[in-house]
C-alpha cells in the first residue's frame, strides 16, 4: 500500500534530478510526483506508488498529512529480492594512498538492468563485491583516482557515493547533545539527579521514566503490552542482547549485522571477519534505543513502551557512530523482505547532513555522491514501506527549522577534517532518512513538555513529538541541569567501562550512582542503564507506540506474525497524538538555559498541527483505544 504522508523537499529538484533519484516521475495538475521504484529484474521496468506530496513552502502550510490522490495507481508485483553477495574481496592495503583501494556505493540508473550496471562498473574501473538487486545498489572497490567521475558519466549508473577510504586513521565522533549530562552529576546525590516520578510499570527503575507518563504508556499497558508476533527493527549500532531487559524480547532468528567494522574508524576488529556477532553493541546507541522501545516488563530494570514486542537488530551503523549508505539500504530492504513491522532510524546518513542537488560549494564528485545517497535512500525507504514496514525517524539535533536551514559547517563529517561551510537551499537539499518518503519524523520534548532546545522542528518535516529528554529543562527548579531530565534506558556494560563510569569488575564508579544503574537477576545476570537525550530517544518512543498499534489492530500474516498497512499505522499514530499548541509568545527562547540566540525557535501553526509538535505528542493509550 502507498503512504499518504506529506513530505516536502522536492519542489526545487529538476525533473532530470528526480529521474536520477527514483525513476520516472509523472506530474499531475496538483503537482503530485510519483516516484517509482526499480524492479529487481530491470531498473528500467518501473513499478511503485506515489511517494508524497510536498507541503507548500510559501504562504499557509497545510499542516495535515496529505491523503492519497483519487487517481488509482496500479502497483505491479515486484519479486522479493535478497542480498546477492559476490566473492570475497582480496586483501586491501593497510594505508591509503593515490593508488590504494577505496570503497563506493554505486546505484544503477533507472533505465539500466542490474547486469548492465555491473558491467558499467567494471568498465569504470571498479570491482563489485556485493549487490542488492532490490534497489539496484552495488558495493564496489576501486583503486586509484577517477572512479567516481567515470561512474557518474556512465549512462547505466546514477552515481557513486564514497563509502570509506581504506586505511584512514580512526577519529572519535562524540555527540555533544546526547552526552550533555555526562559527568555533570559527579559528586551529586542520586536523589538530586533523578527525582522520582509516578511509577509507570512493574520494574524497579520505572519511577524514573517521566517519558512513559508523558505518552500515557502505563495506561496503554492495561490494554496491551504489545505482541511478540510484532517485530520492531532497531536500525542502529547494534543491540546488546545480554541485558536481562533485552534478552526476553530479542529476536535471534531475524537479527542481522549489515555493517562490517572498519578498522580505520571503528578501531581493531574484535573478530577475524570484522563482522560483530549479532546481539552485541560496541557503540551503545542502539541498545539505548532498543530499551526505550521494548525493554521487558519482568521485574528488573525498566519497562519499554511496548514491552511485549519482538526486537530485531538491524545493525546498519558503525561502532564509531557513522551510518553509511550501503549498510542502511541493505538493512531496509531486508526489513521489507522479512516482514519487519516497524523500523526505527535515529540517525542521518553520513557523510552529508544535507544532501544537495548541485550546491555550488561542492565539487562535481561531491554533488554526484549526494545525489546517489538520496537516490539510494528513496528507493530503499519506498521498498520497505511497500513491503509493510512503518518507518519512524529522529528529526535531528541541530536546533534548526528544517524548512529554513542554517548554513551547514559540519559536512562532510567523513573523512575527518574535510568539513566546510555551505549555504543550504531548502528547495534542493535533503536530510536522509528524515526527509525521505513515507517517514514519520519525530521532534523531542523534555519533562515539562517544552520542545528541547537542541531539537529540530518545522512544519515541513515534522509528524509528531515524543520524549527525547532535555538536560536543561526545569529552569528555576532543583531539577534544572540534572540527568533525570534525560531518558533512562538500557546500555552495554562494555561501553560504560570505556566511558569510565563502570569499573573492570562491573561496579559503578563512585560519583556516577545517579546517572548509571545496575540491576541483576537472582541467577547473577546483570544489566546496566544510563541517561541520554536527543531526538534519537524521541523517535523510539513513537516507534514503540507504532508497535502497540500493530499489536492491537494488526492481522495475521503468512509468516505467523502480525502485519498492518503502514498508512493505517501512521494514521492512528497521528490522529491520536495529544494536541499541543505553540508557546505563547510563539518565539521560544532558551536564554535562561544558557543558550545563544541561534537556539531561539519560532513555532508556527495551530494546536492541531505546528512546527514544534506536529500533530501532537504521541499518546499510547489513545492509540490502543482508538477503535
Amino acid at each position: 500500500m502507498c503512504s499518504t504522508s506529506g513530505r516536502p523537499g522536492w519542489s526545487g529538484w529538476t525533473g532530470d534530478m528526480l529521474d536520477a533519484v527514483a525513476g520516472r516521475i509523472r506530474d499531475d495538475a496538483d503537482n503530485w510526483r510519483h516516484i517509482i521504484e526499480p524492479s529487481p529484474a530491470s531498473i528500467g521496468e518501473m513499478s511503485g506508488c506515489p511517494a508524497w506530496r510536498p507541503r507548500y513552502r510559501f504562504g499557509v502550510m497545510s499542516g495535515m498529512t496529505m491523503r492519497r490522490t483519487a487517481r488509482s495507481i496500479t502497483v505491479a508485483a515486484v519479486a522479493a529480492a535478497t542480498l546477492t553477495l559476490a566473492v570475497a574481496a582480496s586483501p586491501l592495503p593497510a594505508v591509503a594512498d593515490a593508488g590504494a583501494a577505496t570503497e563506493y556505493t554505486v546505484l544503477a540508473a533507472d533505465n539500466a538492468s542490474a547486469d548492465a550496471a555491473a558491467a558499467a562498473i567494471v568498465r569504470a574501473g571498479g570491482r563489485v563485491v556485493a549487490r542488492n538487486d532490490a534497489v539496484g545498489m552495488f558495493q564496489v572497490v576501486a583503486s586509484g583516482t577517477g572512479f567516481a567521475a567515470r561512474a557518474d558519466a556512465a549512462p547505466e549508473l546514477t552515481g557513486a557515493a564514497l563509502r570509506v577510504p581504506i586505511g584512514r586513521a580512526p577519529a572519535a565522533r562524540p555527540d555533544s547533545v546526547e552526552l550533555e549530562a555526562s559527568g555533570a552529576n559527579a559528586g551529586v546525590a542520586p536523589a538530586q539527579v533523578a527525582p522520582a516520578h509516578r511509577k509507570v510499570g512493574p520494574d524497579p527503575l520505572d519511577d524514573k521514566l517521566w517519558g512513559m507518563q508523558q505518552i500515557h504508556a502505563d495506561q496503554a499497558h492495561r490494554v496491551t503490552l504489545g505482541s511478540h508476533r510484532v517485530t520492531v527493527g532497531i536500525l542502529d549500532t547494534g543491540v546488546d542482547a545480554s541485558n536481562p531487559d533485552i534478552a526476553p524480547n530479542f529476536n535471534w532468528a531475524l537479527s542481522r549485522n549489515f555493517a562490517k567494522d572498519i578498522p580505520a574508524i571503528d578501531g581493531p576488529c574484535e573478530v577475524p571477519s570484522c563482522l560483530d556477532p549479532v546481539g552485541t553493541d560496541d557503540g551503545g546507541h542502539g541498545t539505548h534505543v532498543a530499551g526505550i522501545i521494548g525493554a521487558a516488563a519482568n521485574g528488573i530494570g525498566l519497562t519499554g513502551v511496548a514491552p511485549g514486542v519482538s526486537l530485531v537488530e538491524l545493525k546498519g551503523g558503525q561502532d564509531s557512530g557513522f551510518f553509511f549508505l550501503e549498510p542502511v539500504v541493505n538493512a531496509l530492504t531486508y526489513a521489507g523482505d522479512h516482514g519487519v513491522d516497524v523500523v526505527n532510524m535515529s540517525f542521518f546518513v553520513d557523510p552529508w547532513l544535507f544532501n544537495c542537488q548541485a550546491n555550488p560549494a561542492d565539487t562535481p564528485a561531491q554533488q554526484a555522491e549526494q545525489r546517489t545517497i538520496v537516490a539510494g535512500m528513496v528507493r530503499a525507504l519506498s521498498y520497505a514501506h511497500r513491503h509493510g514496514v512503518t518507518l519512524v525517524a529522529a528529526l535531528g539535533n541541530e536546533h534548526e527549522d528544517m524548512g529554513n536551514p542554517l548554513p551547514d559547517s559540519t559536512s562532510p563529517d567523513y573523512p575527518a577534517g574535510t568539513a566546510y561551510t555551505r549555504t543550504i537551499d531548502n528547495r534542493t537539499c535533503l536530510t536522509m532518512p528524515t526527509e525521505g518518503p513515507f517517514v514519520i519524523g519525530v521532534s523531542a520534548t523534555g519533562p515539562s513538555g517544552k520542545k528541547a532546545d537542541y531539537s529540530n522542528y518545522g512544519t515541513e518535516q515534522i509528524s509528531v513529538a515524543a520524549p527525547g529528554g532535555w538536560f536543561r529543562d526545569g529552569f528555576g527548579t532543583p531539577t534544572f541541569r540534572t540527568p533525570g531530565n534525560e531518558v533512562l534506558s538500557t546500555f552495554p556494560e562494555k561501553v560504560l567501562q570505556e566511558q569510565g563510569t563502570v569499573d573492570a569488575n562491573g561496579n559503578i564508579v563512585p560519583g556516577n550512582e545517579g546517572s548509571v544503574f545496575k540491576q541483576c537477576t537472582r541467577d547473577g545476570r546483570c544489566g546496566y542503564y544510563t541517561y541520554l537525550q536527543g531526538t534519537s530517544m524521541a523517535s523510539p518512543h513513537a516507534a514503540g507506540v507504532a508497535a502497540l498499534i500493530v499489536s492491537r489492530y494488526g492481522h495475521p500474516d503468512f509468516r505467523g506474525g502480525l502485519t498492518m498497512d503502514p498508512n493505517a499505522v501512521e494514521s492512528i499514530l497521528l490522529r491520536t497524538a495529544s494536541e499541543h499548541a505553540c508557546p505563547n509568545p510563539p518565539l521560544q527562547t532558551y536564554t535562561n538555559e544558557g543558550r545563544p540566540a541561534e537556539f531561539n525557535a519560532l513555532c508556527t501553526g495551530s494546536p492541531r498541527f505546528n512546527g514544534f509538535y506536529g500533530h501532537g505528542i504521541v499518546n499510547a493509550f489513545a492509540a490502543v483505544t482508538a477503535h
